[in-house]
């Protein structure tokens, strides 16, 4: 990630939520959704509870992305993390984060261990541009 943007995601990295901002994967359209996101190091990642949303069909067509967090503004790509360790590492994250949310995102765990409920989870890393 680069440096001077990494300075700047570090100031506003205890926010709540960032607006992304990503492209129809057949119109182009730009479309914004309010979501979590969590910086781990340098690593900015965005994790969603559901693959099949919009949001995350787009970013894997096309990675190109604008972030507002807070009153900071960023350009970057995304990468849909395939790898089991690199997504459980954003999602270890994002529950460091948000522990107060922690007894259900649980709950949910321990429904797909059982089977009662299908693991859609899913997670991108964000790389920021100048």
């Amino acid at each position: 990630m680069n440096i001077d943007a990494l300075s700047h995601v570090k100031n506003v990295a205890g926010r709540p939520t960032t607006k992304l901002t990503h492209y129809g994967r057949k119109t182009g359209k730009a479309y914004e959704v309010t979501i979590w996101f969590a910086l781990d190091g340098d690593h900015l990642y965005i994790g969603t509870a559901n693959v099949n949303r919009q949001w995350v069909r787009n970013v894997q067509k096309t990675p190109q992305i604008k972030l507002r967090i807070g009153d900071e503004q960023f350009e970057g790509t995304t990468r849909f993390l395939t790898d089991r360790d690199e997504h459980e590492r954003a999602m270890a994250a994002i529950r460091r984060k948000y522990w107060m949310f922690r007894p259900i995102i649980e709950f949910g765990r321990l429904l797909y261990a059982v089977a009662l409920m299908r693991d859609n989870t899913g997670s991108v890393e964000v790389t920021l541009g100048g």
